[in-house]
């Protein structure tokens, strides 16, 4: 009995251990999966898991808003969007029924970078998901009535968003900051393209950008690597796609003071967004410009400004900054939500947090507290099947390695106070911000 106890007794002290010590070191677990390249050039990104009957099924293809001429806004979206609407060989209702019949789903979306297509089936299922999957991706029919419908839907959901104010803002946001580059495409740009546009258009988009060339499939879930390989090598044998060539990258405008965008409505609440260009996924100083965001405004109540702002002056509900890393350089936003009077201060006092951080450095706690939060959360970022597809899909393409998920918690802890502070003095620049301010003008009396 007292070598039980005993057992007991240290079961629970290596537990303790773990939760004071955190993970083991990152060489003692093993990969998320296995990269393999597949006849056909895709790249496949493989994790077992047999602990339950499914498989989940995550690609991302070359077909984004990046991937689509600048004079042809919202083609990429609509693109992806017809994909599951008709087939050579299935209506849309059939594929519905189809995917609905094995208990699985089915998608494809369009996105900033690149397309985005799903597959979730039981593992029995699995070669009928592929078929589904393949059908959608190789053979659309590009249905004109669909094709109608689609257009139709769109200008009916912009129409819908025009008098939302926090969707106004975003949208002037979003054009100043990018203007004519691909990740500037803003809803009044969509509307004012699809009314002229064309099947042949859609087709010839499709032809460009959908193929196997850049293309990343990640399967996770009860399959072993040879009937993995042996499926996708079968299903996506005869995948062809054109000269997958990219339109010339157009600069985002360049911004060498504050610029302030005053928009009229009669509101309550103040919508205010302000910023201005952001880093790449790819800069390797991303993980101390995350950290400096989470301190500063992503932390939700942890952040400086939900303290300064909303806790001890009341000023706001709701205040946010965000760092939007993608392929290219994203964006630097603050949002906030505030009554028409206090937008003059509710500006100043996130102007004076953003000065703040540029020339001090952080608390020790702060920083502390920013690194257990990232770092502890980090494992819910992979506790489904579809999240390790994702997880798997985005080591590809920002090139991060099959063992960042063991790298992940010394990268973050390696950050120091001092880095903190060169990102902020590099990244954030408060005289060179663009303001979009949507209220009762007259009552904001706005001085900026």
């Amino acid at each position: 009995m007292r070598n039980r106890y005993r057992a007991y007794y240290l079961i629970l002290m290596m537990l303790f251990v773990l939760l004071i010590n955190g993970p083991a070191p990152a060489g003692a677990a093993e990969p998320l999966g296995k990269r393999i390249v597949l006849e056909n050039g895709m790249i496949l990104l493989l994790s077992e898991k047999h602990d339950i009957p499914m498989v989940t099924v995550s690609m991302a293809i070359k077909a984004g808003n990046t991937a689509a001429p600048a004079d042809k806004p919202g083609i990429a979206s609509i693109t992806a969007s017809l994909l599951t609407q008709g087939t050579a060989r299935r209506t849309a209702g059939e594929i519905s029924k189809e995917i609905d019949f094995i208990g699985g789903s089915l998608s494809v979306s369009g996105g900033d970078d690149f397309a985005s297509a799903g597959l979730r089936v039981l593992k029995k299922d699995l070669s009928a998901g592929f078929d589904l999957l393949t059908d959608v991706l190789m053979n659309p029919a590009f249905d004109q009535k669909e094709i109608d419908r689609k257009v139709k839907e769109s200008l009916a959901s912009i129409r819908q968003q025009k008098d939302e104010p926090g969707v106004v803002a975003n949208e002037a946001f979003t054009k100043e900051v990018f203007g004519r580059n691909s990740y500037g495409q803003t809803n009044e740009d969509i509307a004012a393209y699809f009314p002229k546009l064309t099947r042949q258009e859609i087709v010839d988009f499709y032809h460009a950008r959908y193929g196997p060339k850049g293309a990343v499939i990640a399967v996770v879930g009860d399959v072993t690597e040879a009937e993995t390989v042996k499926l996708l090598n079968r299903y996506f044998k005869d995948w062809k796609q054109g000269v997958p060539t990219l339109p010339a990258y157009v600069d985002p405008p360049r911004i060498d003071k504050n610029v302030v965008q005053k928009i009229n409505k009669d509101i309550t609440q103040a919508n205010i967004a302000m910023g201005h260009l952001g880093i790449s996924r790819s800069n390797p100083d991303y993980y101390a410009v995350m950290i400096m965001n989470y301190i500063l405004g992503g932390g939700g109540f942890s952040s400086r400004l939900m303290d300064t702002i909303r806790d001890n002056k009341g000023l706001a509900y709701d205040v946010h900054s965000a760092v939007v890393a993608l392929k290219e350089p994203g964006r630097f936003e603050i949002t906030i939500q505030t009554k028409n009077e206090s937008a003059n201060e509710v500006i100043a006092e996130s102007l004076k947090e953003i000065g703040r951080i540029r020339s001090e450095l952080v608390g020790e706690k702060e920083l502390a507290d920013a690194k257990a939060y990232l770092t502890g959360s980090f494992p819910l970022k992979m506790d489904t099947s579809a999240k390790i597809a994702g997880m798997l899909v985005s080591i590809e393409l920002f090139d991060l390695g099959l063992d960042y998920p063991q790298k992940y918690t010394a990268i973050i802890n390696n950050v120091t106070r001092e880095d903190i502070l060169r990102v902020a003095k590099k990244y954030i620049h408060p005289d060179q911000m663009v303001i979009v301010v949507v209220a009762n003008q007259e009552k904001a009396k706005l001085k900026y």
